[in-house]
C-alpha cells in the first residue's frame, strides 16, 4: 500500500518556479489521503488565487504523483479555505537567506 510518506517525498520534488522552493516546504499541501486501493488524494492551495504557475504546478504535481510505483488514481483538489499565508512555509524556507 501507498504511504503518506511516499506522496509527500513525491511531492518534494514539485517545485514552484517563482519561489524556487517545493510544495511541501511553501506550505501548499493541506490533506493527504490514502485509499486502500492506492487512490491517493491531495487538498493542496496556492500561494494566491492569482498564482500565475498554477497549472504548471497542478500538472507536476500530477505527473510526480503517478510516477510513483503502485499508486492508483491521483486526485488533486485545489482549494482557498483556508488561504495560504507565509507562516505556513516550513521553518527552513522561512528562515533561509
Amino acid at each position: 500500500m501507498i504511504t503518506v510518506n511516499e506522496v509527500i517525498t513525491a511531492l518534494h520534488n514539485c517545485m514552484d518556479p517563482e519561489l524556487g522552493a517545493n510544495i511541501v516546504d511553501i506550505g501548499l499541501i493541506y490533506n493527504i489521503k490514502v485509499q486502500p486501493d492506492n487512490t491517493v488524494k491531495v487538498t493542496l492551495t496556492m500561494t494566491s488565487p492569482m498564482c500565475p504557475v498554477t497549472s504548471i504546478i497542478m500538472a507536476d504535481a500530477q505527473l510526480r504523483l503517478e510516477a510513483v510505483k503502485d499508486i492508483g488514481k491521483v486526485e488533486l483538489e485545489l482549494v482557498w479555505d483556508p488561504l495560504w499565508s507565509p507562516e505556513m512555509m516550513s521553518d527552513e524556507l522561512r528562515y533561509r537567506n
